[in-house]
């Protein structure tokens, strides 16, 4: 038997990568996938889940700092890479270093990338982006969007690669923000497309290749779908994904408790009646988040079991019931499948009030990351 662990992350890479196999088969038109690694893939491991991405299909990865960039290329990634984020004048080395395609959306910028590319003496590609509506980075206007086109075409060194927006409402079903995003988006690119053929035009997000087909376009930019997670928050297997991370711990300890005793900080819990609490070795500090105190679920023995008391940092405690066969050692499971049963990170964050992706992104460093063979 195997030791217990006091926290740990399995990522099922297979699933991932059969993720990207069937977000491939949604695309029209012959969009390519771009696999959005950012935040060490959204929890689950740049590399590995990387590695995965390519295998099911994508073509692309993209991330948002260039220090996620330098990583990849140092892990012998060599697709083709696009770095979404603002880059300071020191980061744009960096990311220019690693190969990347960068985002451009201020005529003022174009200069440091131009000298960049005279530093490294080759093109840059640079993707120009438009706001449509996020409210976030991108050009504010179309006009602000062609003055960057200008700049990039006045400038040695640079290359037009692709054009680009951001959805603010794509997982949000019927609502009118979205339509207006995509119309508005459609005749920006299209100009620009139908004079340079070669150009990539890119906007969706992975609740947009569910959304509308009209929005994939050149290539898409998948990153919650990819990890299995659901777009809309609901259950990822209707919409045929497969979560690909599993966070389980142990129980440390087992204890009977009498009617009215309490567990954990500022007694916010204590028992109606006699029963058995489970005491289990992971907190807040690897991702458990205080906001499950009384509020959660965990599968031990293949049975949900309430959480009870608060979240501490390195601690939780597990209602067990007046009756119990649960002995030290045994394996409890935070979110995941454990035998038939499955806890869903989408259960997770509604409990939470925040969205599934948060939940994975919130498992911490210390949480070892397991990638067994499937």
């Amino acid at each position: 038997m195997s030791s217990p662990r006091r926290a740990l992350a399995t990522i099922d890479t297979g699933a991932l990568e059969r993720n990207c196999r069937h977000l491939r088969s949604l695309l029209t038109g012959g969009a390519e996938l771009c696999a959005v690694v950012k935040a060490d893939a959204y929890g689950h491991g740049h590399a590995e889940c990387a590695r995965a991405a390519l295998a099911g299909g994508a073509t692309w990865l993209a991330v948002a700092t260039a220090a996620e960039a330098a990583e990849l290329r140092a892990a012998g990634l060599e697709p083709r890479l696009l770095v979404m984020g603002a880059l300071t004048h020191s980061d744009l080395g960096i990311a220019v270093d690693a190969r990347a395609d960068l985002v451009a959306w201020d005529p003022a910028f174009v200069p440091a990338m131009a000298a960049e590319a005279a530093r490294i003496g080759h093109a840059v590609r640079v993707h120009v982006k438009l706001d449509t509506g996020m409210g976030r980075l991108g050009a504010p206007a179309e006009a602000t969007a062609h003055a960057v086109v200008d700049a990039i075409d006045a400038a040695s060194g640079l290359e037009l690669a692709g054009v680009m927006t951001h959805f603010a409402t794509a997982d949000e079903p019927g609502d009118e923000h979205f339509p207006a995003q995509l119309e508005r988006f459609t005749a920006f690119a299209g100009g620009l497309k139908a004079a340079r053929p070669g150009l990539i035009v890119h906007a969706s997000n992975s609740a947009g290749v569910y959304r509308d087909p009209a929005a994939h376009f050149d290539m898409v930019r998948c990153g919650v779908a990819v990890y299995g997670l659901d777009p809309f928050g609901e259950d990822p297997a209707a919409r045929g994904l497969e979560p690909a991370m599993r966070l389980s711990s142990y129980v440390a300890m087992v204890k009977r408790f009498d009617a009215g005793q309490s567990a954990g900080y500022g007694r916010r819990w204590w028992a109606p009646s006699a029963t058995w609490i489970a005491v289990l070795p992971i907190g807040y500090a690897d991702g458990v988040r205080r906001g499950l105190t009384n509020n959660a679920e965990i599968l031990i023995r293949g049975l949900p079991r309430p959480l009870v008391g608060t979240v501490s940092m390195d601690n939780i405690t597990v209602d067990l019931g007046s009756e119990t066969d649960v002995e030290i050692g045994d394996e409890a499971v935070i979110f995941g499948r454990q035998g038939e049963a499955h806890l869903l990170c989408e259960e997770v964050a509604r409990r939470l009030d925040t969205i599934n992706y948060e939940v994975t992104c919130g498992v911490s460093s210390r949480v070892p990351r397991e990638y067994p063979a499937s």
